[in-house]
């Protein structure tokens, strides 16, 4: 009975002081980290704002990230601006011009597929 560790209990006693070091480093990057709960209906903007804080403190989009959300900008764009014109028709509210009357306007974007 030695005083002294064996080479076995010191290579354990190494792997435990990096386990702990490692451990106490990964804890404090986790305290660093802020979680959101974002709560909410179907469609009520949760992931809008992830992809907005993304964009914000981010690198923002990638190329492939345009690709991909390119076609869904324009729809959104398209299908809020059809609700208006449904909106400004059934509320009786005038257009500044007649030219832009919205039997014109529907009747040239009815052929997509969101009616």
């Amino acid at each position: 009975m030695g005083c002294t560790m064996s080479q076995e209990e010191r290579a354990a006693l190494e792997r435990s002081r990096m386990i702990e070091k490692n451990l106490k480093e990964d804890g404090m990057q986790a305290a660093k980290d802020i979680k959101l709960l974002l709560l909410g209906a179907g469609e009520s903007g949760k992931s809008t704002i992830v992809k907005q804080m993304k964009i914000i403190h981010e690198s923002g989009f990638t190329a492939e990230d345009y690709k991909q959300y390119k076609p869904v900008v324009y729809s959104n764009t398209v299908q809020s601006l059809v609700a208006i014109l449904r909106a400004m028709a059934n509320l009786s509210v005038p257009f500044g011009s007649s030219e832009r009357e919205v039997s014109k306007v529907y009747n040239h974007f009815s052929h997509f597929s969101f009616f």
